[in-house]
């Protein structure tokens, strides 16, 4: 390319809406001078001032250097790069500029003497780089440009030889101090700036209102003040599962109606009806059955927002405490929906908590309240909360109000296991740092006590709301299916127009003709699809809720029952779905002697046997203690193991149980003088909550004691202990008190110790002990208990635990060894200053901890094996079975531990007693996930166990691997997920197999779940009805779910495929009349049935038999039961598919041929009649092919047939305007009408009953 002859390159890098002037730069450099053969031109861009242009703005390449030496100006601005002697020109978007630009390119001489004729002044400096018109930059030359006046402007315009300047265009000129160079710069304004800028200023508003509206809330930490009022503004407390509101209701409905092809279609040809050229009937025709679905929908839809709004107003509207600063009594009630961020409330015992709190005092003195979180994560546990000791230290609520301090959070985020935050005091003292153990979660209950707390999270930004998934809308298989048909039907009226246009020519109005015959035939498509499988659903809704063999349930979303009949996964929760809540103790083994429900009672009698012993002994110590001299501390039963006396084992066994835990017994019987309340707000004793026991005198007995603990499995021990007679009657931070039963009850004896070390359970241990020390003989005695795979080693060695242990959990049941260790006292005193050191240690405290405990887990006495049963709800095994059978995969996902889970999954047989087990170990990096995988994908038809932790790994860099592997697993328990991350595997389940799937969970935690599931089931069970009223379908308990899907989901299925596909062969052998008529009669677009004819044809005459199809059943239901194999095909979707839709075109075909060559071949002296004769042909044969189709009749179906047959022949005698009556009452007319119907009826009977006879359906074989 020529030098000078370097093409114009537009400047991408501004936007329209800037480049409100062209700018042209022309300039001059010796031959030789500066050049690099480069073919790019570096790109500029002017800055804009209030007065023109202040200076030019130059990306220079980093590579680039002046030749040399210094370099010239040129050379700067254009980097060397650039063309020495090219013309670097920068041009903004305007045609007219173009044009200038255009003109001026290659034509020096003319930009010279233009520059001649301009007003300029330049401002030169080597190295100076300013002046007062502009700024330039380089390493040896400035540059500077000023502006013309309006005059200069006029003069420049009028001497450029183009002329395009006259508009108010204004120009300068620059020039080189080294090389003489000038460069011209020609500024043109546009005409339309004044009216772009309006326009940005609407975008600009239009984007401020948006991002106003629309924009989600940015999440960000927060200071809380204590005691001041908070400005800041965050969400309202208010939960809200409504989809619609009264604005969007009726958008939203209608959008989601028209996502229907088939509704959409209606839609269009419903209001081409207005249209008086192309108007081929009444307008009722199409408006009447459209309307009336849309009704229906708008409806339904509206009676369920309407329920969810009830419902949502009746949490809100919930009443909660409020400390005031101003109200005589203390507090005011508040509802839940006027909580704000920094309101300090008060929650009883057995209430909701409305928002996320910072725990601040509770009645306990201690500062611990317990509570249930069953509803965030599933566990039953109940988990401590600790209230800030600075606050738990004041001596009223009301106190709250007097101090200055403040809470700075972390920002709103899912985590519920995690929080961090600061309490920070006005007065400078140290900061306290606080955790997860200092809140109240929103949707945990208090379990015990009364909690105060500091709301910092409302509304949506609460952890329970952020793990909860947005309510939508689901659409079943079948309806997309049925979706994708029309579409198919769509384009036969397409194609079936074309041909008539082709077959009549194209002249004229042809379009006309085209739309009038896409009218004609669109009857192919039938609207009364959607009424008739509206209204079949609505029935099998019916249905469901009353089968009195599974009373309770309630079918909450009636769009989708045929979902159940197609599920391939069915993914549960265990807590209270799979079991009920309740630990039951059921075995315990003492290494040479085992104890179930039935010799319990021995071993409290050995304990009444033994109480004399223990009498005497606490007698000795007293004595002892008070004779002055060297108490002796006898020991019960130590010594000689040969002397120790019958019931040792059951005795040491039972007093562990009772001693090792972190249990605590509460009373609310306010009369009990044994119990001591700490006083709320309001003061004196009119607390409703009490706090711990306080034994104040033996022998109180008469009031039967309540236990609350972080986990039901110690309840159930403590509670066992007290069966046998040795009773936990009171504890508190430092001592615990048990009461031993004897014969005469008057004297049963109390045991009192100090409790110096507890060390609590911990997932990564999976043991849990404690130290005490008897108070009267002073004994130290280390307690231990946890799971057999990690007490193995630490016990003594045995020959039986391993044994009893798999014994046990093929049983399903949890178990836990329990072991001892006496303690001397320069034992324990080396061990409590090793272990306080650890805890004080900065760095690696955790490990140096779990290091000095590990140093006393060494040799210790095995006491026992207990085994602890989760009651499984009625019938769950024979339920998984079934569903097992039936081909449905059953996944577990639960917030529990993993050996739980594993107890569960053995109890309740979701592992088969011939299937393997294998747990994926605990995975953090992809090396491990990799191994892991590896070594399960050798282990075919095994079982798979998970946590959520390694699941999160796997699905990270492995997912694809992960899910073939899981999905092909008979069986998977995913534990320790989190509610998102149970509707996350949903989703990956669905995304990844294409198959249907179905969530059952009856708590707060499993919402996610089960609306992200294409069927979601609530249980409504001790966890409340969270889950209940968010699933699709509700049941009182989960053996209901059987029956739910081999049953009704079956029949609904079944159902609604035929009924459709009836519909649809209805439309299909109409348009077949109706176009062999057009196109005998010269393909001519004009209606065979007129008016009332095709309004009575899809309504009064063929509606009641063709909805009796929804009576129909192929099996019984003790058969369906029975033989759940019989499930296994329907996820297929052969009911309904692209054969049997074919197959039922074909039949329309042949029948609609039939009847139409039939009527012009018979009735070629009285084709006037035409239309009664093949419309009363029509009729008889729809209504043999729906006896054709029954495979059960019902008495209904019966009277629907005959119903419809007595209605038309009425019509014979009355619409004398569509039938002649002479000729329907000839012989004629009769037997030629039974001869088209069953020359039209009779071989499809022949086939299905060959059929029938040589290829039987599965379920045939069985009858």
């Amino acid at each position: 390319m020529a030098e000078n002859n370097v093409p114009l390159r537009d400047f991408d890098e501004e936007s329209e809406t800037d480049s409100e002037t062209e700018l042209l730069i022309r300039r001059d450099v010796p031959s030789g001078k500066g050049i690099n053969n480069n073919n790019n031109i570096n790109r500029g861009r002017l800055r804009k001032s209030s007065t023109g242009y202040s200076g030019v703005e130059v990306d220079v390449g980093a590579g680039s250097s002046a030749a040399g030496g210094g370099g010239s100006f040129l050379g700067n601005l254009f980097g060397s790069n650039s063309f020495g002697s090219a013309a670097g020109q920068i041009r903004y978007r305007n045609e007219r500029s173009r044009e200038r630009a255009k003109n001026s390119n290659g034509n020096y001489s003319s930009i010279s003497k233009l520059a001649q004729l301009t007003h300029t002044s330049s401002g030169a400096g080597a190295g100076a780089g300013s002046n007062s018109g502009g700024s330039g930059s380089g390493t040896g030359s400035g540059i500077g440009v000023t502006t013309t006046d309006n005059n200069a402007a006029t003069s420049a315009g009028s001497s450029h030889p183009s002329g395009d300047l006259n508009n108010g265009g204004t120009h300068s000129t620059v020039i080189d101090p080294e090389n003489g160079t000038s460069t011209v710069f020609y500024q043109h304004n546009r005409r339309k700036s004044k009216s772009r800028s309006i326009g940005n200023v609407c975008k600009l508003c239009l984007c401020s209102c948006w991002r106003k509206w629309f924009r989600p809330r940015e999440l960000r930490a927060r200071t809380v003040n204590l005691g001041r009022v908070n400005t800041e503004k965050f969400p309202p407390n208010e939960i809200r599962n409504q989809k619609y509101n009264f604005i969007t209701f009726l958008p939203l409905v209608l959008f989601e109606q028209f996502r229907f092809f088939l509704n959409l279609y209606f839609l269009l040809m419903a209001l081409s009806q207005f249209i008086p050229d192309i108007r081929i009937g009444y307008p009722y025709t199409y408006w009447g059955p459209l309307g009336f679905v849309l009704m229906v929908t708008i409806c339904r839809e509206a009676v369920d927002d309407l329920r969810r709004h009830q419902r949502d107003h009746e949490v809100n509207s919930q009443k909660y405490k409020r400390l005031s600063a101003t109200n005589g009594s203390g507090y005011e009630m508040v509802p839940s929906l006027k909580l704000k961020v920094g309101d300090i409330i008060i929650v009883e015992k057995n209430e909701r908590v409305p928002s996320d709190l910072i725990l601040l005092r509770t009645s306990d003195r201690s500062g611990s309240v317990f509570v249930r979180t069953d509803q965030l994560d599933g566990e039953t546990d109940w988990k401590p909360r600790l209230a800030v000791p600075y606050t738990q230290k004041l001596s009223r609520d009301s106190e709250l109000h007097s101090i200055d301090a403040s809470f700075y959070v972390e920002k709103p985020q899912n985590d519920i296991h995690s929080f961090i935050a600061t309490f920070c005091m006005a007065d400078g003292s140290e900061d306290t740092g606080l955790s997860v153990e200092n809140t109240l979660w929103a949707n945990t209950v208090v379990a015990a006590g009364t909690a105060t707390g500091i709301v910092i999270y409302t509304g949506c930004e609460t952890r329970s709301v952020m793990n909860n998934s947005q309510p939508r809308s689901k659409v079943g298989l079948l309806d997309m299916e049925i979706n994708g048909l029309t579409k198919v039907l769509f384009c036969a009226v397409l194609g079936l127009s074309l041909v008539m246009m082709m077959l009549k020519g194209f002249g004229g109005p042809w379009y006309r003709y085209m739309f009038r015959f896409v009218l004609l035939f669109s009857y192919i498509i039938p609207i009364s699809l959607r009424v008739n499988l509206d209204m079949g659903k609505a029935f099998y809704s019916w249905q469901m809720q009353n089968d009195s063999n599974i009373q309770g349930t309630v079918v909450r979303s009636t769009t989708i029952p045929e979902e159940l009949g197609r599920i391939s996964y069915v993914l549960t929760d265990k807590t209270g779905t799979l079991t009920q809540n309740e630990m039951v103790f059921k075995k315990i083994h003492l290494g040479i002697v085992s104890h179930d429900a039935d010799t319990f009672h021995h071993i409290g009698q050995m304990i009444q046997k033994l109480s004399g012993n223990i009498l005497q002994q606490q007698q000795g110590s007293v004595s002892s203690s008070s004779s002055g001299g060297e108490s002796t501390k006898p020991i019960m039963f130590a010594g000689n193991r040969m002397r120790r006396p019958e019931g040792w084992r059951e005795w040491e066994a039972v007093r562990a149980l009772a001693l090792c835990h972190n249990v605590t017994p509460v009373s609310d019987d306010e009369d009990n003088r044994s119990v001591s309340t700490a006083s709320t707000v309001t003061g004196g004793n009119n607390s409703p909550t009490k706090s711990v026991i306080n034994i104040e005198a033996p022998g109180s007995t008469d009031t039967e004691h309540q236990y609350q603990a972080a986990s039901p499995d110690e309840i159930a021990l403590v509670k066992w202990t007290e069966q046998v007679g040795l009773t936990l009657i009171a504890r508190d931070l430092n001592t615990m008190t048990l009461q031993v039963k004897t014969p005469s009850e008057d004297n049963d004896i109390l045991l009192h110790y100090q409790i110096l070390q507890l060390f609590p359970f911990t997932s990564e241990s999976k043991r849990m002990g404690i130290i005490v020390r008897e108070s009267k003989s002073g004994q130290i005695t280390f307690y231990l208990k946890g799971a057999d795979v990690v007490m193995s080693s630490i016990v003594q060695y045995n020959d039986w635990l391993s044994e009893e242990s798999g014994n046990m959990a093929r049983e399903g049941l949890r178990t836990l060894v329990v072991a001892k260790k006496v303690l001397t006292e320069e034992q324990y005193s080396d061990f409590e200053t090793r272990y306080n050191a650890a805890r004080l240690s900065i760095t690696d405290r955790v490990a140096k901890v779990a290091a000095v405990t590990e140093s006393l887990e060494r040799e210790l006495e095995l006491l026992c094996l207990t085994g602890v049963e989760d009651r499984l709800q009625e019938n769950v095994r024979p339920t998984l079975e079934l569903l097992r059978n039936a081909g449905v995969r059953v996944w577990m996902l639960t917030g529990d531990k993993l050996e739980t889970a594993c107890c569960i999954a053995k109890s309740s047989q979701l592992i088969g007693r011939n299937q393997g087990l294998h747990v994926l170990r605990s995975v953090k990096t992809r090396t491990d996930a990799h191994q892991e995988l590896n070594s399960f994908r050798r282990k075919q038809g095994h079982a798979l166990v998970i946590s959520g932790e390694s699941l999160e790994v796997c699905l990270q860099y492995y997912r694809p691997e992960f899910l073939e592997l899981a999905t092909a697993s008979p069986a998977v328990v995913c534990c320790r997920c989190s509610p998102t991350q149970k509707a996350q595997v949903v989703a990956l389940i669905q995304k990844h197999t294409g198959k249907r799937t179905c969530a059952v969970g009856d708590g707060g935690n499993d919402v996610s779940m089960i609306q992200q599931a294409d069927a979601g089931v609530g249980i409504e069970g001790r966890e409340g009805r969270q889950a209940s009223l968010a699933g699709d379908f509700s049941i009182p308990q989960f053996s209901h779910i059987a029956k739910l899907l081999l049953i009704h989901g079956r029949r609904s299925y079944k159902r609604s495929a035929a009924l459709s596909q009836f519909v649809i062969h209805r439309g299909l052998i109409i348009t077949t009349l109706q176009a062999v008529f057009s196109a005998v009669f010269y393909l001519s677009s004009v209606a065979l049935y007129q008016g009332f004819l095709m309004v009575g044809y899809s309504t009064l005459y063929t509606m009641f038999p063709v909805f009796s199809l929804v009576l129909d059943q192929d099996i019984t239901s003790e058969t369906a039961v029975t033989y759940p194999e019989l499930y296994k095909d329907l996820s297929k979707g052969r009911s309904l598919s692209y054969k049997t839709f074919f197959i039922w075109v074909l039949i329309s075909i042949y029948q609609g041929g039939v009847i139409m060559y039939g009527a012009l071949i018979l009735f070629v002296d009285e084709f006037i009649h035409i239309v009664a004769i093949s419309f009363s042909a029509l009729i008889m044969t729809e209504l043999i092919m729906v006896a054709l189709t029954v495979r059960t009749w019902h008495r209904l179906m019966v009277l629907a047939e005959l119903f419809s047959l007595a209605l038309y022949l009425i019509s014979l005698a009355v619409l004398h305007e569509y039938f002649d009556w002479e000729f329907i009452w000839s012989y004629d007319f009769l037997w030629k009408v039974s001869l088209i119907t069953l020359v039209s009826c009779l071989p499809l009977y022949i086939i299905k009953f060959l059929r029938k006879k040589c290829s039987p359906p599965s379920y045939l074989k069985l009858s």
